[in-house]
């Protein structure tokens, strides 16, 4: 009786960490950090685990405090109210602890590599817990500071190299992502923008909703966005597939922002939404193949 209750249990409780914690986006942020880990010179072994291990557990500490914070909110939203807290199935004080050890053991592991990595895990953590997550309820300006933590990934891959500071190429991996992640997160916050709604929160860049002008700066951020996308090559960085596959890639992006702008529908939103999930990783290996060949 008791081992099945174990076996009952046990997954279920994995199961909970994981959704509190983000799991899948947690790792997808991590792949952002290995492209530019990759991107800036020889992966080593060790320090390329210390990178994704402490980049994955300080996410998910981000990822949890975020929960944490939200609690009551999230009851509100049909796409948060199965959540861990509002469900009941974790307590405050077990999501506490979750978040410290997560938060003291990626600090680690990023501090076995270098100080300017712990530090800088330690700037997405503070920034995206303490200023962009209580200002998404006051003001559509939190996706702009909230682009700067999530900019921070390839960011914190480049500078894992000890020889490697703030320089130009960790700089333009940086401002790619920043820019990607406006039209990005604004398709989600379309799709989304009813339960949003719901639980207090307006993100899309105009307080009109899914307007014409919201519309219209997503289609803006998505044109920047080519130019920035060719950076690496204009800088001699890469060669010329970069070139090649962010123009094909960036205008197919664009184009179906411009299809969100003429129809203003939520299908259109949804493909765009999907369409900025193939783009990134797509674009930052890009980058690292064509650096190597």
């Amino acid at each position: 009786m008791d081992s099945k209750e174990v076996k009952i249990t046990t997954p279920s409780k994995l199961k909970s960490y994981m959704v509190f914690t983000k799991f899948r986006l947690s790792a997808l942020v991590v792949v952002s950090a290995l492209s530019g880990y990759l991107f800036v010179g020889d992966f080593v072994w060790l320090e390329m685990t210390y990178l994704l291990v402490g980049g994955l557990l300080v996410t998910a500490a981000s990822n949890g405090s975020n929960q944490i914070w939200e609690r009551e909110l999230d009851k509100k939203m049909n796409r948060t109210a199965k959540r861990p807290l509002p469900q009941g199935h974790m307590s405050l004080s077990e999501a506490y602890i979750i978040v410290v050890i997560c938060l003291i053991g990626g600090t680690t592991l990023l501090l076995m590599l270098n100080l300017s990595s712990a530090l800088l895990g330690l700037v997405a953590f503070v920034s995206y817990v303490f200023m962009y997550t209580p200002l998404k309820r006051k003001t559509s300006w939190a996706v702009f500071v909230g682009a700067f933590p999530g900019a921070i990934p390839p960011l914190l891959g480049a500078i894992a190299h000890d020889e490697v500071g703030f320089g130009m190429v960790p700089g333009v991996l940086f401002f790619v992502q920043f820019t990607w992640q406006f039209p990005h997160f604004w398709a989600i916050a379309w799709v989304a923008y009813d339960d949003y709604k719901a639980g207090g929160f307006s993100l899309l860049p105009s307080k009109k909703g899914k307007s014409k002008e919201s519309a219209f700066q997503i289609v803006a951020y998505s044109l920047i966005l080519i130019p920035f996308s060719l950076m690496p090559w204009l800088l001699g960085y890469t060669g010329i597939w970069s070139m090649v596959i962010a123009t094909i890639f960036g205008a197919g992006f664009f184009l179906y922002s411009y299809r969100l702008f003429l129809t203003l529908e939520d299908k259109d939103a949804r493909k765009l939404m999907f369409a900025s999930f193939l783009y990134l990783p797509v674009i930052q290996f890009v980058y690292v193949f064509d650096r190597i060949i």
